[in-house]
């Protein structure tokens, strides 16, 4: 993993063992080199999203005014609230 993102295994050891912070260009290498965000990375969100897909379309919808995005988060909780339901009375 060091040589793929640049640096050597001894340095990455300091960083497993918090003794050096890495550049925001290592971590940046690091979250692609594990497949995930440099915010899962610094456990600053619990989410974990690989689907870049779901990835690209979250960040669309941030450009989209607040108009827009009202619209889309009502249908996206419409849909939850149906398959919760759906799935609560399956049960």
């Amino acid at each position: 993993m060091a040589k793929q993102i640049g640096t050597s295994a001894a340095i990455i050891g300091r960083y497993e063992r918090n003794e050096r912070t890495p550049s925001i260009d290592i971590a940046k290498n690091i979250a692609q080199a594990l497949n995930v965000s440099l915010d899962f990375l610094a456990g600053d969100t619990s989410v974990l999203v690989k689907d870049k897909e779901v990835l690209q379309r979250i960040e669309d919808i941030s450009n989209l005014s607040e108009e827009r995005k009202k619209y889309i988060f009502d249908f996206i909780d419409m849909c939850l609230r149906d398959y919760k339901a759906k799935k609560a009375y399956a049960s």
